[in-house]
């Protein structure tokens, strides 16, 4: 099918294209021989009268012409996807819907993993496939390489909608062996620790605590980096370094993992909320509000952090840190 001059088909080969940078994977992306494949790009170059791709090794490099047309080619191939092929009835208890979600470690440990107990039973067909968040995470969402992200609100652009799930805010911890703990901690004593911190993604993006120290212009330790939340326990045992972590999260670890928990010595803890965030597209798109319907149920079930009053100084749970740990 043409639409003015163009087959519409060879949009796919090009999109396809510009996510595989490869030939054979990108026809095996669209079920296309190799032979097809390359009549395809041959006609895609004689239409737009440009290579649109050269080779690098075996590795297909688009041009500064196919750089320019590929958001509007993606933007298009996503319209029909959500507004045509995907708009059905959706049934839960039959639906073999997989949706594609970026969220961090810590999320999938204090909420996700109830959400997917939940999803199990009511509709057993339905999977899940988790991505971690990426560098420029609007961009999952614009390309449809994803169909919702959990991030910290703060994080999120305002292209598209957006929802509150669940508060949180930031605790010191450290093994229960570490006796720098035994008393409330200060700000100096904090800064002058040796600490082990989280850092995201290939740009290294660091956590809210270090966003808040260097707008403020202090430089604390750092001994050790890891690249999620749920690493940083385990590197603090035997040992009187501390992290900084979201409080639910230190409390789920700490059922495992001798930790002691205390007041983290800046203001108000940072708080922050969990938001979800999904493609404007999928606003009434069935699957993907039954899916947005149980995240907030189940969120609607978590009793919030911030109406504890008591210091946490002595939330440790274990008396010794065992050596293997």
């Amino acid at each position: 099918m043409r639409f003015k001059g163009l087959d519409l088909n060879l949009l796919v080969v090009f999109d396809a294209l510009m996510t595989e940078r490869k030939l054979t994977a990108a026809a095996h992306s669209i079920n296309l021989s190799q032979p097809a494949m390359s009549a395809a790009v041959a006609r895609l170059r004689a239409y737009f009268q440009d290579e649109l791709f050269t080779m690098t090794g075996r590795e297909f490099i688009p041009t500064a012409r196919a750089e320019g047309i590929a958001p509007a080619v993606r933007e298009a191939l996503l319209q029909v996807q959500l507004s045509i092929i995907s708009w059905q009835p959706f049934d839960p208890a039959q639906s073999d819907r997989r949706f594609k979600i970026a969220l961090s470690d810590y999320v999938t440990l204090v909420f996700f993993e109830k959400v997917v107990e939940r999803v199990a039973r009511q509709a057993p067909g339905v999977s899940f496939e988790f991505f971690p968040p990426a560098d420029h995470n609007e961009d999952l969402l614009q390309r449809g390489d994803v169909d919702l992200l959990i991030l910290p609100e703060i994080f999120m652009s305002n292209a598209h909608p957006h929802a509150r799930l669940f508060d949180d805010l930031h605790v010191c911890v450290g093994c229960r062996s570490n006796k720098q703990l035994a008393e409330p901690l200060t700000f100096e004593r904090y800064m002058s620790m040796g600490h082990v911190v989280a850092k995201f993604g290939s740009f290294r993006r660091p956590g809210l605590e270090e966003w808040y120290l260097r707008e403020h212009g202090r430089k604390r330790r750092i001994d050790v980096v890891v690249h999620g939340f749920s690493m940083i326990a385990p590197v603090l045992s035997n040992t009187d370094r501390i992290g900084t972590m979201p409080l639910r999260l230190a409390r789920h670890l700490a059922k495992t993992i001798p930790l002691r928990i205390v007041d983290l010595p800046l203001p108000q803890h940072l708080p922050f909320t969990e938001a979800v965030q999904w493609h404007a597209l999928h606003n009434s798109d069935p699957a993907s509000v039954w899916m947005r319907d149980m995240l907030f149920q189940e969120a609607a079930r978590m009793t919030s952090p911030l109406v504890a009053a008591e210091p946490l100084i002595n939330q440790d749970q274990h008396e010794c840190c065992p050596a293997h740990l």
